[in-house]
């Protein structure tokens, strides 16, 4: 899925979202390309910094999805295809998911490739 990986990220301040959930066993072909399909969607929405993304055979999975601005990240809320992936994954992919929305005032890190 695009977003694999550590996204590449300008200084803070920006935003994060964080998205939580617990998969279910239903449809995985369906969820996982309406899950690239989201990040190829969002990628191309103002605003939008980044995406970094994970889950574990246990179908737990956190993606945080990084943003200039609080107005960028009602935009992306508000976008139709969004939203409508937003009730299919209710309907049919998740079992539980906690959204969180924090500003990030500070980030570092750390690559043993690049001279760590």
């Amino acid at each position: 899925m695009a977003g694999d990986g550590f996204a590449s990220l300008p200084k803070p301040p920006y935003y994060a979202v964080i998205f939580s959930s617990q998969r279910n066993a239903h449809d995985d072909a369906g969820y996982g390309a309406m899950a690239e399909r989201m990040v190829e969607l969002a990628a191309q929405q103002p605003g939008f910094l980044g995406v970094e993304s994970t889950r574990g055979t246990d179908g737990f999975g956190i993606t945080v999805a990084y943003w200039d601005s609080e107005d960028a990240i009602r935009a992306w809320r508000q976008h139709a295809e969004h939203t409508a992936a937003r009730e299919q994954g209710r309907r049919d992919w998740y079992d539980h998911f906690e959204l969180r929305v924090a500003k990030v005032e500070r980030a570092y890190g750390w690559d043993r490739t690049n001279g760590g």
